[in-house]
């Protein structure tokens, strides 16, 4: 069994009907809204969304990369996990997979920061998710 990754979560991917392109498969843009559900389930576990709002920031995402490498059809049940790969002053990495049985669907990366929704200028990494992310490591 492997170690889990810092703040790693799983979250079970249902493939719906209106996911499925014209060849088949689930379409591309369908696993960029899956690491979007899976970054939002792990910021609720450590952080939720309404508290940053409230507090007046918000995290943007600045870049998503994704590797395709299987695909996935109807009936399938598809896993994600996503975990914080680093943290730094300003920007934050999170890392996921998506896996169908045994095999690796795909793997990407989202790239972002945090930014006063006033100024819409970045800020540091909120202190609770510095917090969060250095229990997990230690």
């Amino acid at each position: 069994m492997t170690q889990p990754k810092p703040l790693e979560i799983e979250l079970m991917l249902p493939v719906k009907t209106y996911d499925i392109d014209f060849a088949g498969i689930v379409s591309n843009i369908v696993y960029v809204r899956w690491f979007e559900d899976m970054r939002l389930a792990m910021l609720d576990n450590s952080f939720p969304l309404a508290e940053q709002l409230q507090q007046g920031f918000a995290p943007i995402v600045l870049q998503t990369k994704i590797d395709y490498k299987q695909s996935i059809v109807l009936g399938d049940r598809p896993i994600g996990k996503m975990w914080v790969e680093s943290l730094e002053s300003l920007r934050w990495v999170v890392s996921g997979e998506i896996v169908t049985g045994d095999k690796i669907s795909a793997i990407g990366q989202q790239m972002g920061i945090f930014v006063n929704l006033e100024t819409k200028k970045p800020i540091k990494i909120p202190e609770r998710m510095q917090q969060s992310y250095a229990t997990a490591i230690a």
